[in-house]
């Protein structure tokens, strides 16, 4: 291989890795856009109480807490909520959730 082939390499090479610096810089953005709507959404349905307490929940088990979050969003979006959400009527939410959860029984022998 001469320079020149080496210097064509390289160039398609540098190309490739900021193409690929592009689109994951797009993916991050997006996904960071995604999750300011969704904060927003939660900020018109929740009360500040019920927010800190889906915060707390996120801390602890971020699964559960997204899962809880997409079903208030969903509902909100159907129109099913009647004005904000309380920490009340969340600890209901939860608690139903909760319920469908299989429990978890540990026996000692």
């Amino acid at each position: 291989m001469d320079d020149e082939e080496l210097e064509a390499i390289r160039q398609k090479k540098m190309a490739s890795l900021q193409q690929q610096a592009f689109r994951e810089q797009a993916e991050e953005q997006a996904a960071a856009e995604a999750e300011a709507q969704k904060e927003a959404v939660l900020r018109k349905i929740l009360t500040p109480e019920a927010r800190a307490r889906l915060t707390n929940i996120k801390i602890v088990k971020p699964q559960f807490a997204e899962q809880i979050e997409m079903q208030l969003i969903q509902l909100a979006g159907t129109g099913r909520l009647r004005g904000q959400v309380t920490d009340e009527q969340l600890k209901a939410l939860l608690q139903q959730l909760q319920g469908k959860e299989r429990e978890r029984k540990i026996t000692f022998r």
